[in-house]
């Protein structure tokens, strides 16, 4: 843990004691070693689950894979905010840097936590970067709204938690992961215990976002900069998951009765969520509703409790985190050069720009679950565990995997066929830096085809 957390801390002084010139090259090659050396984590040499650094921060196949996501995304979004972020006075620059190395290190801990309170104050830490950055670097007016819809929520969510995680160290003595999991089953049955369930699982709820709690993921991601919808694209939603696999051990005797009316809305979230995005002009709002829809199968997945249902939430949950900030590099690489969200007046790219219509051909169709892609691994493994628990949930499932395939097509071809308007032919070309972004992010989906094993290690 700390081979990769000490590295990570030594880049606040890179970033503030490198000169101007080689500030974005020196950050970009440090967090792209940081990187690489934490997929020494997926070399498993134990036979247990936890393999520890010490009482506090440990790993397990659970935990490992999306350590590795968190690691992989800081040189990503590095590199994709060197145009947007070039402008500033060079002490702006070290600022925002800053805040993206800072959130790694906030997420490196609650991933790696065994303490259910130190994951919960690192839980709540990340909201900070993630507020300043939205606030700050937005793009427009709106993200002061969006960032106190975000802080807000979030909140008012996490704050049951707090009081429902002081009870369980009331009545168990014991907040560690590794202690827990071998206690004596809870006797839950009163009124109370089932505002505690509740309480316990609200904060996850919100952050993963459930349909009906999601108000706040949409404003968040439309008007954050491009390191912002990344970030909280591929890593932070998952911190919801995540949480709500840990606390589901504890909480089982009252999940079987209690589980029902949020597997209901997860499922019918992917529906509602599906059709909004059916007729969606913004570029990046599409691509975040498609986010809550892709959520509500994992919610799903969690919720019912079995090993395929929590195998497949973790497989989307990773390929989900590549394909879908890989989908917002795409629309900010539109923004940079258009200056405009809507679909309607960026037709006909392709014409121009033929390799990068070939990243947005690929993007689409992993975010639609193309075989063999793992998206599809992931919800085959849920959409089977659902239909195993209840024949009835084909039905939902179904609907939202045909809402899924209409959308990413309509995204694809809305923005990439059709005529090529005159105010767009003289676009300035793509970068290599930016080819080389997506090949970062659409690679390694590609390799997790020939070693899936990587992620499901958890339950097989």
């Amino acid at each position: 843990m700390l081979k990769v957390l000490i590295p990570t801390i030594m880049l606040f002084p890179t970033i503030w004691l490198s000169s101007a010139k080689w500030l974005w090259p020196l950050t970009t090659m440090h967090s792209l070693l940081i990187a690489l050396t934490s997929m020494l984590w997926l070399c498993w040499t134990s036979e247990t689950g936890w393999s520890t650094s010490n009482y506090y921060m440990a790993t397990d196949p659970l935990s490992t894979p999306l350590l590795v996501l968190t690691c992989w995304l800081l040189p990503l979004m590095i590199l994709a905010s060197q145009n947007h972020i070039n402008p500033e006075p060079i002490n702006r620059q070290r600022l925002y840097i800053t805040l993206l190395v800072s959130l790694q290190t906030f997420l490196i801990m609650a991933f790696g936590a065994t303490e259910i309170i130190m994951f919960y104050v690192m839980f709540e830490a990340t909201l900070i970067p993630t507020l300043i950055i939205i606030t700050r670097w937005g793009n427009q007016t709106e993200r002061l709204n969006a960032g106190t819809y975000f802080l807000f929520y979030t909140l008012a969510g996490s704050l049951p938690l707090l009081v429902a995680l002081l009870l369980l160290q009331h009545s168990t003595g014991t907040l560690s992961m590794l202690i827990l999991q071998y206690s004596q089953p809870l006797a839950l049955h009163s009124w109370g215990h089932m505002f505690w369930w509740a309480g316990c699982l609200l904060a996850f709820l919100v952050k993963m976002p459930l349909y009906g709690v999601h108000l706040w993921l949409p404003k968040a991601h439309v008007e954050a900069p491009v390191a912002g919808s990344m970030v909280l694209a591929a890593v932070l939603l998952k911190l919801g998951g995540y949480g709500m696999m840990r606390m589901m051990v504890m909480l089982d005797p009252l999940s079987k009765e209690l589980a029902y009316p949020f597997i209901i809305l997860a499922l019918w979230g992917i529906i509602m969520t599906g059709s909004i995005c059916l007729r969606q002009t913004d570029l990046k709002s599409l691509i975040a509703y498609s986010s809550v829809s892709h959520m509500g199968l994992v919610a799903g997945g969690i919720l019912i409790q079995t090993p395929w249902g929590f195998t497949g939430a973790i497989i989307l949950m990773i390929a989900h985190g590549l394909v879908s900030s890989a989908l917002f590099c795409l629309a900010n690489t539109t923004y940079e050069r258009t200056h405009s969200r809507t679909m309607i007046l960026a037709r006909g790219l392709q014409m121009i720009f033929p390799l990068t219509a070939t990243w947005w051909f690929i993007a689409n169709l992993a975010n639609l679950a193309l075989p063999p892609l793992p998206n599809l691994m992931g919800e085959l493994t849920i959409i089977s565990s659902l239909f195993n628990w209840s024949p009835r949930t084909i039905i939902l499932t179904g609907t939202g995997t045909l809402i899924t395939a209409g959308y990413s097509l309509y995204l694809f071809l809305m923005s990439q066929r059709g005529p090529t308007p005159p105010h767009i032919t003289g676009l300035p070309p793509f970068h290599t830096r930016e080819h080389l972004l997506l090949a970062l992010h659409l690679i390694p989906v590609i390799l997790l085809i020939t070693k899936p094993e990587l992620m499901w290690g958890w339950c097989f």
